[in-house]
């Protein structure tokens, strides 16, 4: 099979899309790697994201909140997938990834937004990485060899919905 780049896309990139990180590199190895970042990074990963991956057994070395620019750079990693978990980083113009990598919209409510420790916060991180890990799955279901670009993308896109 061929080797798939992926990258995942939120503002901060401090919770979402490094959970989205972690999983793919996890459930998709072999055959994917992944990385994050954020248009505004915020420079700290999520204690509460940290414990979801490292809950789910996978591991949370090398990750860190980081710029959407390094993979926008000519020497940066060619991309075959872009996809934002958050409704921010959608609304946001994204630089040009060169390669013209195929894009969806995974939205994704900030458990960021709620007061951390409460009961709410607890269950959004919860929740956002169960709903992310079963996208992924979903994701990796996908027979990407036979498929053309614009049946993927019809594809990707309506994983989104679930």
């Amino acid at each position: 099979m061929k080797h798939y780049n992926v990258l995942f896309l939120c503002t901060g990139n401090s919770a979402r899309s490094i959970m989205a990180e972690a999983l793919m590199n996890w459930r998709g190895r072999p055959n994917f790697t992944a990385y994050s970042a954020g248009s505004h990074p915020s420079g700290i990963v999520r204690p509460e994201a940290l414990k979801q991956i490292a809950e789910a057994g996978l591991p949370t070395e090398n990750l860190r909140s980081k710029s959407w620019d390094e993979f926008a750079q000519p020497d940066s990693p060619h991309l075959d997938f872009v996809f934002t978990v958050c409704d921010n980083a959608a609304n946001e113009v994204c630089p040009v990834w060169p390669g013209q990598p195929l894009t969806a919209h995974w939205g994704i409510p900030d458990p960021v937004a709620l007061p951390e420790g409460t009961a709410e916060s607890v269950h959004a991180y919860s929740q956002a990485f169960r709903t992310l890990e079963r996208r992924i799955s979903l994701f990796l279901c996908l027979p990407l060899a036979s498929l053309d670009s614009m049946a993927i993308q019809k594809k990707i896109r309506e994983i989104g919905k679930e």
